[in-house]
């Protein structure tokens, strides 16, 4: 336990930074969950809506540092590629 009012504040802070992330988390992994989702379903206009969604919140997520950028660009290429595919089948069948 900490001692000093500083080690205490920042206990304070540093446990309150840490529900914000989890929560944050917890948003972006439903957000990529339901854009799975849609595709699973082969439903290409809703997962196309929803990859805008998947975008902005990786964005967000890279600029506050909950994740660092180059896995947010890499999240978002693997979605798009998984997307383009989709599209092909759909198109081919």
């Amino acid at each position: 336990m900490p001692i000093t009012k500083s080690a205490k504040k920042a206990l304070r802070q540093s446990l309150k930074r840490r529900e914000q992330n989890l929560a944050r988390m917890r948003k972006l992994k439903s957000v990529i969950k339901d854009f799975k989702k849609s595709l699973q379903e082969k439903n290409i206009e809703e997962a196309q809506k929803k990859l805008a969604l998947v975008y902005k919140a990786l964005d967000k997520s890279a600029k506050i540092n909950l994740n660092k950028k180059n896995k947010a660009s890499r999240l978002k290429s693997r979605l798009a590629q998984r997307l383009a595919t989709n599209k092909e089948v759909k198109q081919s069948s």
